[in-house]
């Protein structure tokens, strides 16, 4: 898998605490998106960890193309139609 799996078409809005330590999934594999539960191991994947400095709601890339990963970009409104989730 060179590609990471389209697990959503848009971001996934989440509660986070601050200075709480997270792991995003950038495979697209994980059950529990858009956190690592270790579906990556085996691939060129890795989580990334990031720990927000202010408590409340973030927005989560859902289709693993952004380009300031953990956070949306808006990289999914340039996915081909039919691609993934």
């Amino acid at each position: 898998m060179s590609e990471p799996t389209v697990a959503s078409r848009t971001p996934i809005a989440v509660e986070v605490e601050a200075g709480r330590k997270y792991w995003w999934c950038s495979c697209g594999l994980s059950k529990s998106q858009p956190f690592c539960d270790g579906s990556h191991k085996g691939s060129a994947f890795s989580p990334v960890p990031f720990e927000p400095e202010r408590a409340g709601r973030v927005w989560l890339c859902g289709c693993k193309r952004t380009a300031g990963a953990p956070f949306c970009d808006g990289s999914h409104k340039a996915l081909p139609a039919g691609d993934g989730a």
